[in-house]
């Protein structure tokens, strides 16, 4: 009972000590949209994630600025991306997508802002409990939390190529579809031509004939 305890209230703490925002926002053409996070303390851990779900060639421009305006990450033309960086200063730190190369596309991105501190809170240990068996209980979770991790970015990739191939699928369809429309269009209009030059050339024949 009480490794149970001891258990979700670590589980509770894991939880407190991590700030995560997930979005998907859609992007227009010729935008450019900024989203901001703020870290309480200097040396925070800061894990960003993005993925262009739809929208012509699926990607977009990022960059990544501090509270001094300096630029941390930034990269153009990007389908998606994956990044844990230690955020040095306390503030606002600005995640930007831009979408201004493409005129007419608009792009669908999914995107996670994660803020965590670096240090592990010391649990206070319970009576008949020994460090050791808190250690190891310590580290049982967090292995557990790494996993927990991996799932979910796991989950956002094959999700990101599902959405990815849906929109090819699409694509092709429609493709495939004005393909069909034109192909008929020009097969009645080589018809109606062709009646037209049979009738001609009978008209023509006769005048002579007369």
């Amino acid at each position: 009972m009480k490794s149970t305890l001891l258990s979700v209230g670590l589980l509770a703490w894991l939880v407190s000590i991590v700030s995560a925002t997930a979005l998907t926002y859609k992007l227009a053409a010729n935008e450019k949209a900024c989203f901001y996070a703020h870290t309480p303390k200097d040396n925070s851990k800061i894990a960003f994630y993005f993925a262009v779900q739809s929208g012509g060639s699926f990607d977009l421009d990022y960059e990544v600025t501090g509270p001094d305006e300096k630029i941390i990450l930034d990269g153009e033309k990007e389908r998606q991306g994956d990044f844990v960086f230690t955020a040095q200063k306390v503030g606002d730190y600005k995640f930007c997508f831009n979408n201004e190369m493409s005129t007419y596309s608009d792009k669908v991105v999914d995107f996670e802002i994660a803020v965590e501190d670096e240090v592990r809170a010391q649990l206070p240990a319970k009576q008949g409990t020994s460090p050791e068996q808190t250690s190891a209980l310590e580290e049982s979770i967090y292995k557990v939390s790494g996993q927990l991790s991996t799932i979910t970015r796991n989950q956002k990739y094959f999700r990101t190529r599902e959405n990815r191939n849906f929109s090819t699928v699409r694509s092709t369809e429609k493709r495939i579809v004005n393909f069909s429309l034109i192909q008929c269009a020009m097969v009645i209009c080589m018809g109606g031509l062709q009646v037209f030059v049979v009738r001609f050339f009978f008209q023509g024949a006769r005048k002579g004939y007369v």
